[in-house]
């Protein structure tokens, strides 16, 4: 295992200088990814999917497999077009960093400041929140407060006033409580001091310049690009994965969950996080985005990761995994029909992005399988399941469920 992994290793080195162009030179790597993936896919019936590999300044490879609907022909390419769900809360980091620099935003303003109609059932609540609590998932309120609400096509304007019910769960900064509903206020906050909308700042600041070319903002972004992949979802547990349509549900959330991106874009995305990027994305910023916050301690029972990590906290948008020496940043995404997950190692200068057309634990075990690969040539770490500890939030629905709802964007 360990030559093979340092294998994998000689050849992101080699091949690390090679543009895009030249990917059909490219040798296959240890256990063949491509082949990996497809078996994936097609064990769990998943109908389609895409990856790709990035090291340093380079996608040094990437492929697709299968088709964009079930039933029809037309094949999923690396250019395909899918849901990113709560991937895009780290394009929403990314553009408020930028803002911070330019001295737009701080991250210590209060929320109420920009939204002022914000209310809880305590008012002082409201006064301490920050833009840092909204973005480091630490907001002290119920997790996934009232994504039951997103569920049911409600707005963020009609959404809002109900959390003038909600009783806090601890202060802001305190523990984890994890959002799309109050992650998504820094949209309003972005927009009312700039006087520009959230998808055109996304687009003008981050989209554009990195050059990815199928990406875009919002449910008209999605329906507009010609290669699309379709959603599936079940009907029943262990059913066939069917075809289903986008609604517009967490779209209404953009900060949130309102990306929609190819592979080739993640790999243009992973770049920039590797620090490649400069000129578009200062590095020092994306140090700031993975610098953690609060402690995420039920990550360590993860079971695709449980055996792997040693610590988990989330920072300003992504999550942060330790796994002895080595630090992975991540963050992954479930929406209806669709799963994502992007994750870098700025250590080691390797990146991976993953996207499939159906709600499919088969992201975990070809994602996971991939990390294991490239940790591997350092020894395992052995560790034991670790409770919560006493400063986080213990799930879903801690305040008589009047928040609460089942996620579709959870991660």
């Amino acid at each position: 295992m360990k030559s093979l992994v340092r294998l994998l290793t000689v050849l992101l080195i080699l091949i690390g200088g090679l543009s895009w162009a030249d990917q059909t030179t490219l040798p296959t790597f240890p256990h063949n990814l491509d082949d990996e993936f497809a078996r994936i896919l097609d064990e769990a019936g998943v109908p389609g999917g895409a990856f790709v590999v990035v090291h340093g300044n380079r996608i040094v490879h990437a492929s697709s497999h299968g088709v964009r609907t079930g039933g029809e022909p037309d094949p999923v390419t690396v250019d395909t077009v899918f849901r990113l769900a709560s991937v895009s809360k780290t394009f929403a980091g990314q553009l408020t960093a930028l803002l911070v620099a330019d001295g737009v935003l701080s991250w210590d303003e209060a929320v109420v400041d920009h939204i002022p109609e914000l209310r809880f059932a305590s008012p002082e609540h409201a006064r301490q929140l920050r833009i840092r609590h909204l973005l480091g998932q630490s907001t002290g309120i119920v997790p996934n407060a009232y994504d039951n609400l997103l569920n049911a096509n409600q707005g963020l304007d009609q959404i809002l006033p109900r959390f003038a019910e909600v009783e806090p769960m601890c202060s802001p900064g305190s523990c984890y409580t994890y959002q799309n509903v109050l992650f998504a206020l820094v949209e309003p906050a972005m927009e009312r001091t700039t006087g520009r909308s959230y998808d055109q700042l996304l687009i003008d600041r981050v989209i554009e310049p990195l050059d990815m070319r199928n990406a875009s903002v919002g449910i008209n972004g999605y329906r507009s690009a010609s290669d699309r992949a379709s959603p599936h979802s079940r009907r029943f547990r262990g059913g066939p994965w069917q075809p289903t349509e986008v609604n517009e549900n967490y779209y209404r959330v953009a900060s949130a969950a309102g990306v929609n991106a190819s592979a080739i874009d993640l790999g243009q995305w992973l770049i920039a996080q590797l620090g490649h990027r400069p000129e578009v994305i200062p590095p020092a910023l994306i140090e700031e985005l993975t610098t953690p916050q609060v402690r995420t301690a039920r990550d360590l029972r993860r079971r695709e990761w449980r055996d792997l990590l040693t610590d988990a906290h989330y920072g300003l948008g992504w999550r942060i995994y330790r796994a002895g020496e080595d630090e992975i940043y991540l963050h992954s995404g479930w929406v209806r029909g669709f799963v994502a997950e992007v994750a870098f190692s700025r250590d080691r200068q390797v990146g991976l992005g993953v996207v499939l057309n159906a709600e499919s634990s088969a992201l975990n075990e070809f994602t996971t399988g991939f990390w294991r690969q490239v940790l591997a040539d350092r020894p395992a770490i052995q560790i034991a399941e670790q409770a919560a500890t006493e400063g986080e939030a213990a799930g879903a629905g801690a305040s008589g469920g009047t928040a609460s709802g089942a996620s579709t964007a959870p991660e």
